[in-house]
């Protein structure tokens, strides 16, 4: 699939503005898990110069906002060249995206097929496919946008996309190796810390908030460094490759990688699925699909691969700028 602007629209980039953004004055941490899925391990200790980050995943007023200024249009809107999509059968190739369905009971966790659809005319103004809308939605993080397009918004707006490290050290909020991005306990004193599923999943929603699905963006306390929705709402898009696991440390305290910038493209593909040949790129923080009985991604070492042509109804995207000094 592909992404593109109208062609008698010219794409330059806003001057950088680090308005509604954090200084994260960078450092050196624990990267990593030891304790949950393998793909987060080994921890190891990596280094990160000093940027500036989104104080909030990029909003629908915002995207909205480049759509209207550039004519660009999203990888979901775009019909697939069967060329990028071999073996495919011709009439499963329209444009869509990928939309979360609650099934009616209890399935199988392992067929996430039960509770995902890919639905056309599903994009990022018609998130849950035709008949919804980002209507009212203004505040929401914007979802359905796949790798391309977060890319084409943060060139637009003269920033870049964090690199896996970037994101996980501002994620932890200065909190070197707790488990949440506000500390030790999941809940403290029973306060909700994220918007992550409630009940069981993926049948029963047991929400009592006005919004089911992503909420509006600082419903849920930030963390140390002052940003919100680091965990939970929507995974974020980083723009490092997928690997299967970390490298581990450095035998030396001289030799600690600085700035790493993850994998080879080659290496993300999945070896499931090598008809296809997408590389995948690492997406961060979880969503508001996380549950603690299916998908316990709700914390800063969480790592997921996604391929860089997959939209989707969870995933969104915030921006970093890097000291060009």
């Amino acid at each position: 699939m592909s992404a593109g602007f109208a062609d008698d629209v010219g794409f330059s980039s806003k001057a950088e503005d680090t308005s509604g953004m954090r200084w994260i004055s960078g450092g050196t941490f624990r990267m990593g898990s030891d304790r949950h899925y393998p793909e987060e391990a080994p921890i190891h200790r990596v280094a990160v110069d000093g940027f500036w980050i989104d104080e909030a995943p990029v909003t629908n007023r915002q995207f909205s906002q480049f759509v209207l200024a550039t004519a660009y249009r999203t990888v979901a809107e775009i019909e697939p060249d069967p060329k990028d999509y071999p073996g495919a059968l011709p009439h499963l190739l329209f444009a869509g995206s990928l939309v979360f369905t609650p099934t009616p009971g209890p399935v199988d966790l392992r067929v996430c097929s039960q509770w995902w659809r890919f639905l056309k005319g599903a994009d990022w103004r018609r998130p849950y496919g035709p008949g919804s809308s980002i209507k009212g939605l203004d505040d929401h993080p914007v979802v359905q946008v796949a790798y391309k397009d977060a890319e084409a918004y943060s060139d637009w707006a003269g920033k870049a996309l964090p690199t896996e490290a970037e994101w996980e050290f501002a994620a932890r909020g200065g909190l070197d190796g707790a488990e949440f991005a506000w500390g030790a306990d999941f809940m403290p004193e029973g306060r909700q810390m994220a918007n992550i599923w409630q009940g069981e999943f993926p049948h029963q929603n047991l929400s009592r908030r006005a919004f089911k699905r992503t909420t509006p963006v600082g419903a849920f306390p930030p963390n140390a460094y002052g940003l919100v929705d680091m965990i939970g709402n929507v995974w974020e898009w980083t723009s490092d490759w997928f690997a299967e696991k970390h490298q581990g440390d450095a035998k030396k305290a001289c030799c600690i990688p600085q700035n790493p910038r993850g994998g080879r493209e080659a290496d993300s593909l999945d070896p499931r699925d090598l008809q296809s040949l997408i590389p995948r790129k690492v997406v961060k923080g979880g969503s508001h699909l996380c549950a603690p009985t299916y998908c316990r991604r709700y914390r800063p070492a969480a790592r997921h691969p996604q391929p860089i042509d997959t939209s989707m109804s969870h995933v969104g995207f915030r921006c970093v700028a890097r000291d060009r000094s």
